[in-house]
């Protein structure tokens, strides 16, 4: 909570003077239904299907914002930086798939009584993994 603390004197301050956070929610719908200026631009700036030369060819064209190449490198950053933590989130999937697909395997095998060692050399060759690497998927 945010409340007024003087240090020197005894003034009074209305609230609304010095508590100026504000959480502000806007929900974007669907792309039919973007009528109001504000919502298209929106939608045209966080799209994550549009390239970066769109948005700044619809951004000149639809909302007559003059393209410098500074606004245009800023919005290509914008486009870069979404791209990227969607990369870096199917990385992550990617690999935790991998790791239950190993460890399934292992498992399957233990059940079917497969000699420790076979299992090793088993899941070293089909996950390209190294013998150490191996050995704390078997434990």
């Amino acid at each position: 909570m945010i409340s007024e603390k003087n240090l020197i004197g005894n003034v009074k301050e209305k609230k609304s003077n010095y508590d100026l956070m504000t959480a502000v929610m806007i929900c974007l719908g669907k792309k039919a239904s973007t009528d109001t200026n504000v919502l298209k631009l929106l939608n045209v700036l966080l799209s994550t299907e549009t390239a970066s030369e769109d948005k700044c060819q619809i951004l000149e064209e639809d909302f007559k914002i003059k393209m410098t190449q500074t606004l245009e490198s800023e919005v290509s950053l914008m486009c870069n930086l979404s791209k990227g933590v969607e990369e870096q989130g199917i990385q992550k999937g990617l690999q935790k798939g991998l790791e239950q697909g190993i460890q399934a395997m292992i498992a399957t095998l233990k059940k079917l009584q497969i000699p420790t060692e076979t299992i090793l050399i088993e899941t070293c060759e089909k996950f390209g993994l190294t013998r150490e690497d191996a050995e704390k998927y078997l434990k």
